[in-house]
């Protein structure tokens, strides 16, 4: 690929890097993991950018492979060999703005979203991005009606799973 095309692509994922902070926070629990997740998730863009047409938003392009790539590389992290691909070095972010860590209550809804089930989660992860439940079933091939009877459990089970671990927002 051209440097102007890796330059794009780069800026892409600079404008919406918080797709992955929050993808890799929701499907990861250490940080040794999200940052390996982080990384694969990069790999997998950047693998499959020049297959992306243009045809939808780059955001939603990007929340797919993000939930694809976390869901894939969560399944195999047991048995993946240690070996990176030839994707440029410099695709890496500090990512200073986003501390979860400073937060206690964004601390415990992360616990607690690492109990839910895959497809929960990617509901979650799509709801935090301020998709429409139309957006969200678009993205998952649910109905718009489906999408929100289904965010609501899964934000009833949030807050049941909080409760039970006792802490009061």
């Amino acid at each position: 690929m051209s440097n102007s095309t890796e330059a794009t692509f780069l800026r892409l994922i600079n404008e919406h890097k918080g797709i992955l902070y929050k993808a890799s926070r929701i499907y990861a629990d250490s940080i040794e993991d999200r940052e390996d997740l982080q990384q694969e998730i990069m790999i997998q863009l950047w693998k499959s950018y020049q297959t992306f047409k243009g045809n939808s938003e780059f955001s939603t392009w990007m929340y797919r492979v993000a939930i694809n790539t976390a869901i894939t590389f969560l399944k195999k992290e047991k048995q993946r060999a240690n070996h990176h691909t030839d994707t440029p070095h410099h695709f890496e972010f500090q990512n200073e703005e986003y501390n979860p860590s400073k937060d206690k209550q964004l601390e415990v809804f992360y616990k607690a979203v690492q109990e839910l089930k895959p497809l929960e989660k990617a509901i979650i992860f799509y709801f935090m991005e301020g998709l429409s439940h139309k957006e969200i079933g678009n993205n998952m091939g649910l109905s718009e009606g489906n999408a929100r009877v289904k965010l609501n459990r899964t934000k009833d089970k949030i807050q049941h799973i909080i409760k039970k671990s006792g802490y009061e927002f």
